[in-house]
Parts: C-alpha cells; structure tokens; sequence
C-alpha cells in the first residue's frame, strides 16, 4: 500500500475547504485543488512512506512494472500511471470548459484526452455546477454565444448536495461552480480547453486565454435528458458508480469490518476516503490508515483489503 504527498494548486477561484478537508496548517491560500495521485509529467505524485518513500509515482511503475499496474495497464500505458485523482474546491467558479476525446487530442499534438467524474463532497448550500447542454445548439451558435457572454444559457445547470456523481466523457461542456467541493477522477491529461471565463483577470490584470476554436472540434453538441449518474446507496457493500474504457469507480460505505476481494483484478486500485477513518489492512498483513481527505494506493499484486472503521470509499481502477 502506498501514500503520497499531495500536489496543492493555488488557483484564482481556490478556497479553503482542502484545507479543512485535510487538517492542514499553514497552508497556502487559494488551494484549488490537491492532486492525490498523479502521473502527470512533472506534476508526478511523490511516495510520502515506507521503502518506496522519495520515488515518484512513474518511477514506481518503471521498478514495478505489472506488479503496480497489472499486465494489461503496463501493456497499454507503460510507466506512465493512466489516472490522476483529485479535490476540487471551488470557492468562485471555475470557468466553462471542455476537454477532448483521444482522437480530437492527438490531431492538436496531445497524447491523449480527458474523461472523468465528480463525486461531490459536503459542499455549500446551493452549490451549483454546469454539466451538458440544455438544449441543442449548433457550432456557428455556440462561437456567437461565447462572443456575446450567453454561452451559460444553453448548458444544463444542476445543484447539488454531498453524494451526488456526475459523469464527465469527453466532449461534455462543463464547469464545477462556486462553493462546490468534489473528487475528482480521470485519465492522465492536462488538457482543458477554456470557453468562457466570465471576463476574469489573472494577477497581472490580464483576461485569460480562451480556446473558442479548439473546443469547437471537442464539444458533443447532443443534448441528454439526465446528466447526473443515479445509483442507490447501500450500506457495507460496493456500489457502483461509473464503468467506462477509462475507469471504474465505485463507492463503499461501511460500518463494519469489510474484506474486499481483489484476487482476480489485473489492476491497480486507488482508495479515496470520503468520509470517516478506517483501518486497511492487506493481504500480506500490511496496515494503513485511511481517512477522508486521504488517498492510497493498492498495487495490483494486492490480493485482499481488510477495511474496519466507519468510513466511506471510493474505489477506482482500470
């Protein structure tokens, strides 16, 4: 089992919410987000204890290899980790954005695009975020919206409460708005195209850039009766969450000592608390503690996870 440093971004719509999340003092203002877990080039998570301690995440899959990743991840992405998990506190809105799929992505020089999802954490009364369109409307239409400041008049506005997913493939327009905090899981990429920022200004009183033409050629312009991703929640059992080529996420919230079988998983497996504390404990006689705010991950030679405490998980891997 592994933890990490966590990678904090101060951005000009950060808060202070990861910072209570987290227990932490003395932290930098503006955190917007805590990037867990990440194999971004250059922004590569950093084993915080035991004999990995000091080693970045894609060095870790370099010496590891399958035992990390499982055969076919290794197969398919080599040393560089294929997920990036996050918390976003988003104490003004971020801006409206949207990211490509793999082959718009590779057109522009990228490796590869972006999907994810958000499981939303106990945010402000109110808190709203835009995901999809709310009715249709046609590449010409969607540039003449950005040009006149109306382009939020045709996506799909939803509040939310803590518990609540949403499902984010790529092509989907979207923003996580004001007084929002959420986790984050998606494919390693950085890659966002900005549509609309609300005529913001960085700290050098300069507007930020927007990529109107590059997400032109990204955007899904079909439109969704339903954008949230609705599951039935039950106690000390899995859930699942989201199943896509990309990842698969589910959530488990337990009051009782649970063991999670993983024998015949050929993947790593990343645990996100949510809620709570517990114990893990693995099937070499490992043991961790996990707590929400937290991250760990399991490598894919983990056979079981013992979990005991009161605590609520996600649980993701490819």
């Amino acid at each position: 089992m592994l933890k990490f440093y966590p990678i904090y971004k101060c951005t000009i719509w950060g808060g202070e919410k990861i910072a209570a999340l987290k227990h932490l003092e003395n932290a930098p203002l503006q955190v917007g987000e805590s990037w867990e877990i990440s194999g971004v080039p250059g922004h590569e998570s950093v084993v915080s204890e035991g004999e990995h301690a000091g080693k970045s995440l894609n060095e870790l899959a370099a010496l590891l290899g399958p035992r990390l990743l499982g055969a076919e991840n290794y197969r398919r992405f080599g040393n560089e980790f294929p997920l990036l998990v996050k918390f976003i506190d988003a104490h003004d809105d971020l801006s409206i954005q949207v990211h490509p799929d793999d082959a718009t992505a590779r057109r522009h020089g990228k490796k590869r695009g972006k999907t994810e999802m958000w499981y939303v954490l106990a945010s402000e009364k109110d808190a709203q975020l835009y995901n999809g369109l709310h009715h249709a409307i046609t590449p010409e239409e969607y540039k003449s919206m950005v040009a006149n400041h109306t382009i939020c008049e045709a996506l799909a506005r939803h509040t939310v409460n803590e518990g609540d997913v949403f499902f984010i493939p790529a092509g989907r327009i979207h923003n996580i708005g004001k007084g929002c905090l959420v986790a984050e899981i998606q494919q390693t990429c950085d890659v966002t195209y900005r549509i609309y920022d609300f005529n913001r200004v960085d700290k050098h009183g300069h507007l930020r850039e927007l990529h109107t033409q590059e997400a032109s050629e990204s955007i899904d312009y079909r439109v969704l009766p339903d954008y949230r991703t609705h599951y039935t929640p039950m106690k000390n059992q899995g859930v699942d969450l989201v199943r896509c080529p990309y990842f698969t996420t589910s959530l488990y919230d337990l009051d009782e000592p649970m063991t999670i079988d993983y024998s015949d998983l050929d993947s790593f497996v990343i645990l996100i608390g949510v809620k709570g504390s517990c114990t893990l404990t693995d099937d070499t006689g490992n043991s961790m503690s996990l707590r929400v705010g937290e991250s760990i991950l399991l490598p894919a030679t983990t056979k079981t996870v013992k979990v005991e405490g009161k605590v609520s998980v996600l649980e993701t891997f490819v």
